[in-house]
């Protein structure tokens, strides 16, 4: 089996995306679940371009399960995406100040694309950990929502296996006074539930 992982890298407010971290991390991770499992990792730049240009290439590898990450700043739970819209931002450029033009991205097509994912196995899956989940119906109008979608539209029959997940923004040594319930997730506490989810995913492609 076949697995791609993806993450992306800064963008104009995020200079550092821990998402390309967690993706890095959930490679190397070992356990028996994941023994003979081929796993490969690529960051995208956060760019429109990167993602169209980078995705055919990803994609002409054959997956069978593809998982991406994005960071979604304003979360605080860990958000499994069920959908991706048919919609863009105008307002907010990519990382290299590009703006679309339009605000859908395939006109004449559905408002949205569902995954085809067992949700409530991956949101079981990841309510195991320590981070605090959800099912999201809204992937947003940016970069993340543009690649989920992407990546949908590319899918065959639901092969390969498509899930786009969003992470909230990881802890910092600044913040470890506040109280439990504020405190973001750190970066060793994301990976346990991604890789809960990972599993989650694997166990679903085999049946």
């Amino acid at each position: 089996m076949r697995i791609l992982l993806t993450g992306f890298g800064p963008f104009p407010g995020a200079p550092c995306n821990p998402s390309a971290d967690l993706t890095k991390a959930l490679a190397r991770r070992r356990r028996p679940a994941l023994a003979g499992i081929e796993r490969s990792t690529h960051v995208f730049e956060t760019t429109y371009a990167s993602v169209d240009r980078d995705l055919a290439k990803l994609f002409a590898r054959d997956p069978d399960i593809v998982l991406m990450f994005g960071l979604a700043g304003r979360r605080r739970h860990l958000c499994i995406e069920t959908r991706a819209r048919n919609a863009v931002s105008v307002l907010f450029p990519d990382a290299s100040g590009c703006r679309p033009q339009r605000g859908v991205l395939a006109p004449h097509q559905p408002p949205s694309l569902k995954g085809g994912a067992p949700f409530a196995c991956l949101l079981g899956a990841a309510r195991t950990g320590e981070v605090p989940a959800r099912l999201s119906r809204d992937a947003g109008r940016y970069l993340c929502n543009y690649a989920f979608w992407r990546a949908l539209e590319r899918a065959d029959r639901g092969r390969p296996l498509v899930q786009f997940i969003h992470i909230p923004p990881v802890r910092r040594k600044l913040m470890l006074r506040r109280r439990s319930r504020r405190r973001a997730p750190s970066l060793s506490q994301l990976i346990v539930a991604a890789e809960a989810l990972l599993i989650a995913l694997i166990a679903a492609s085999r049946h």
